[in-house]
């Protein structure tokens, strides 16, 4: 009697920790935020730009860039424009591939 009880007491335990084991972690309700884009040391491709004025924006804000200016597309297609990166005044510019550049 007393080892079909203890064999019960222990199935019963093993259970239970196999159980808990399986229990996904709570999770606070808050994602991992997008990384910014990244600003490019290499040049900026001409090519045709389906990108808009404010797609443009929206591309050098995530990559960190504020106090953005008036952005003109130039004759390469390139979205060019001053604006401010680490409290510095920049030139800023967004190719038809969305790679931003600041100098």
């Amino acid at each position: 009697m007393f080892r079909k009880t203890f064999t019960a007491v222990a199935l019963s335990i093993a259970a239970i920790s196999a159980a808990a084991a399986q229990t996904a972690p709570a999770t606070t309700g808050t994602t991992a935020p997008t990384p910014p884009a990244a600003i490019n040391a290499t040049a900026l491709e001409s090519g045709a730009n389906s990108f808009t004025e404010g797609q443009a924006r929206a591309r050098l804000e995530q990559a960190g860039v504020t106090g953005i200016g008036e952005l003109k597309k130039d004759d390469q297609g390139i979205w060019r424009g001053r604006a401010t990166r680490n409290g510095a005044a920049v030139t800023v510019g967004v190719d038809f591939r969305g790679n931003v550049r600041a100098e």
